[in-house]
């Protein structure tokens, strides 16, 4: 029996058509008679790294400050969670509608102080501690009994190390100051270093993961996101090392033609010439 698609067309070609446009498409593309062969095929599993992918390319627009581009990324992230929710109503677990309404109604809970009788008069860290006991007794609720229950196993290591870390320092499982951290990034950097002659391979691969470990810490205890951190420390590196590139073009030389006392040089009056 042929669909009737008359109705739904009209929508799918509404430039105006906005969110429910949107969820019409990936309806179309879902049906297991019309739909994309692709798109029929995903699961929750096989489409989460795309969520994830989409999710760094929207922090990517924003580092780089390219808010020509951050208007498509945010639109390629809608799609994923439109994409998930498609599959949660095939599947008779959860729709658009009741994601939506889930997270309204955590917003509206979790800020008495803008939509209920709660004082706004609050500094940015009072609510900060409001939001995290709002969410202990949310896992407590759930009966995730331990500290570090509820911590996403999917997140990038050093997001989740730093979330790791941070529900520790909530029992008082922390170092007191910086100091006693990079205390420990030294010491676990030199027993790197002592003993790598002597280790196996999946020894160094345990030291190292320790080291990164602890470097988390400190940027936990810095304040700094480390994610967004090494991304930035990735970004300069690219451009200098381009900046290198096109120095050593325009002495009719490659990269593999050089040595590194020159690229060295080069790398020097890049860094420099950022100044």
């Amino acid at each position: 029996m042929t669909k009737d698609l008359t109705a739904s067309d009209a929508l799918v070609h509404d430039p105006e058509g906005g969110l429910p446009r949107l969820l019409e498409i990936m309806a179309r593309l879902r049906d297991p008679e019309t739909g994309c062969p692709w798109d029929i095929e995903q699961d929750f599993a096989t489409i989460a790294p795309y969520t994830i992918e989409e999710a760094y390319e929207v922090a990517d627009a924003i580092e780089r400050g390219a808010w020509g581009e951050l208007e498509g990324e945010l639109g390629d992230l809608l799609l994923q969670v439109v994409y998930h929710a498609r599959m949660g109503e095939e599947a008779g677990v959860f729709d658009f509608a009741s994601v939506t309404k889930a997270i309204s109604d955590k917003m509206v809970d979790r800020h008495p102080h803008v939509f209920g009788e709660e004082s706004r008069d609050k500094t940015a860290e009072d609510q900060t501690r409001d939001w995290e006991k709002m969410k202990a007794a949310e896992r407590e609720a759930r009966a995730e009994a331990g500290v570090l229950d509820g911590v996403a196993a999917g997140l990038p290591a050093l997001t989740r190390a730093v979330k790791l870390q941070k529900r520790a320092a909530r029992v008082g499982f922390d170092w007191p100051t910086t100091h006693e951290v990079i205390a420990k990034i030294v010491e676990e950097a030199q027993e790197l270093e002592d003993a790598r002659a002597t280790l196996t391979e999946a020894e160094v691969f345990e030291e190292f993961g320790d080291l990164l470990f602890v470097i988390a810490n400190l940027a936990r205890h810095l304040k700094v996101d480390p994610e967004a951190a090494l991304r930035a420390a990735n970004a300069k590196f690219t451009r200098r090392f381009r900046s290198i590139e096109a120095a050593l073009r325009e002495r009719g030389k490659r990269p593999e033609d050089s040595d590194l006392a020159e690229m060295d040089a080069l790398w020097n009056e890049a860094k420099a010439a950022e100044r």
